[in-house]
């Protein structure tokens, strides 16, 4: 792999670029469990080896015998590091590569550039022969980091239903429970920490936190548009918490955690200032802002059905990391169209996650009683304080029914007979019409009805009343991306949570919507 970068600032040590994806082929493999499989395999032992390799470089493959008799199954790799970045910022790279693939499988081909990385995969040979290495003996426990293993699951459902398979990758030297002493879980996954920015040049940047560039209002301050020296466009959060040394002390080690997350469904923190009157947050830039000006706002109607379909997978691949890849789970407790931004592609990116712990114990952002928003937030949750990742699967299918019908959770159709937009979906699924909840707005020759009626199960099968019956995220993207769905599971009725009729005592609606173009927020984190 060859490429030529020049810049006014040094770059050298730089290992990743906001925004960077995977680029995918679009032929899928004929044997998706296998190839899936042997695939993600061998980008994880490339992923392992390659930072302990001379010259940052791999390339390998791997032959896997087929379980139907159906032949072999050959997967070529190669994963490449630029040589002035160190060993730990290689890891980095590929790790953040890594993930970007994973939304490529089962295609046969897919590619990741980054600025300190590259790693490909491919069903056919792109080297030659005399190119290949055995990495095994890179593969060995030592140094810092081990391969902690994969999870592959395969859902198989009505008439031999094949789904796509899902992998974890962990990256994890200690097992410690997660408890107040957040400095044992940074210190144990030796976390890289966040770029810090001077706060005179954020005030500049922001034409001094100007209304003129202020994008919105979220729970935790204001956000503004800023243009830094070098011309690059980021969203800077003043978070507005109190400055104690404590308060101080957890924001930059809720920082530094939130600062190692990097998935391309979710927004990136680029640094943060805490060497200032205000303690700041530098967010990555989206110009197309938040998912709900696209289906309630001044933009309704402008998504297509692909569009949406994309958003809904990509929306649920965020939020399988959050809850299941990284090394502790984060829970992001407020999941609503106005937290999903949209980059220039109009993929999703998940905002509002990793900041609750900065708040007293007794105060959420939203409400004394609980951090969400009432038509998203799930019964457990709201009515006993029941917290679990379930609770986002809950407030996930909510956003689903919101996006294929282009109507607010908590809003009532007056020729729907008074019905909130669960209980018509839950309706319309008892008798069968699942189509008539789709948005009017859309072209009806763009999407097929049973791709309709499958999307709207999986949203319905996310708000079942008990979070037992509730899938994962994980479990929600293999069934998003298979053929077909599961005919013979049956769904219980939702439990229906409004703003006046089903919620009584101390709850509150959000205190401010979170349409800023970037922004920070409140979540759970709990250890693995």
């Amino acid at each position: 792999m060859l490429w030529f970068r020049y810049e006014s600032a040094g770059f050298y040590d730089q290992t990743t670029l906001p925004g960077n994806v995977g680029l995918c082929g679009n032929i899928t493999a004929s044997q998706v469990t296998t190839f899936t499989a042997a695939a993600g395999s061998l980008l994880v032992d490339l992923q392992l080896a390659t930072p302990k390799i001379n010259g940052f470089f791999a390339a390998t493959r791997n032959e896997v015998v087929s379980s139907g008799g159906s032949g072999n199954v050959t997967v070529y790799a190669v994963a490449q590091c630029a040589e002035t970045v160190s060993k730990i910022g290689c890891q980095d790279c590929l790790k953040v590569a890594y993930n970007n693939l994973q939304s490529c499988l089962p295609d046969t081909d897919g590619r990741a550039v980054d600025a300190g990385c590259f790693l490909r995969y491919s069903s056919t040979a792109f080297f030659s022969d005399n190119q290949t290495m055995n990495i095994a003996p890179f593969l060995k426990d030592g140094g810092n980091s081990r391969k902690k293993g994969i999870i592959i699951g395969v859902a198989v459902g009505g008439g031999g239903l094949l789904l796509i398979v899902g992998f974890l990758l962990y990256f994890k030297l200690s097992r410690k429970p997660m408890a107040d002493h957040r400095g044992d879980i940074l210190g144990a996954t030796e976390l890289q920490g966040p770029v810090n920015y001077k706060y005179k040049d954020l005030k500049s940047a922001t034409k001094n936190f100007s209304e003129e560039n202020k994008l919105g209002e979220g729970g935790f301050g204001d956000v503004y548009k800023g243009t830094l020296n070098n011309g690059k466009i980021v969203a800077v959060k003043k978070l507005a918490i109190l400055q104690s040394d404590r308060a101080k002390a957890n924001f930059l080690n809720e920082v530094t955690l939130i600062s190692n997350v990097h998935h391309r469904n979710l927004i990136r923190l680029l640094g943060c200032c805490s060497k200032g009157p205000e303690l700041l947050l530098i967010y990555e830039y989206m110009a197309n802002s938040s998912l709900d000006r696209f289906i309630f706002g001044p933009r309704k109607g402008s998504l297509n059905w692909k569009q949406r379909t994309d958003i809904i997978i990509g929306t649920a691949r965020g939020l399988a990391y959050l809850h299941e890849e990284f090394h502790v789970c984060i829970i992001h407790r407020d999941i609503k169209t106005s937290n999903i931004l949209l980059d220039d592609n109009f993929q999703p990116r998940i905002a509002d996650f990793g900041l609750a712990r900065l708040l007293p114990d007794d105060k959420t952002h939203l409400s004394t009683r609980f951090a969400g928003t009432l038509g998203y937030t799930a019964p457990e949750y709201a009515i006993h304080g029941q917290l679990s990742e379930k609770a986002d699967t809950y407030s996930y299918g909510v956003v689903v029914l919101e996006i294929i019908s282009g109507q607010r959770s908590s809003e009532v159709k007056s020729d729907a007979m008074g019905e909130f937009l669960l209980e018509k979906a839950w309706k319309l699924y008892e008798n069968g019409s699942h189509v008539e909840l789709v948005d009017a707005t859309l072209d009806p020759n763009d999407y097929k009805p049973e791709d309709v009626k499958k999307i709207i199960e999986i949203a319905l099968m996310c708000t079942q009343s008990s979070p037992a019956l509730r899938p994962t995220m994980s479990e929600i993207v293999v069934l998003l991306k298979g053929t077909s769905y599961l005919e013979n599971r049956s769904l219980t009725r939702p439990v229906f949570i409004d703003s006046d009729k089903r919620v009584q005592g101390d709850t509150s609606t959000s205190t401010g919507s979170s349409t800023s173009n970037a922004t920070a927020s409140t979540s759970q984190l709990s250890g693995r």
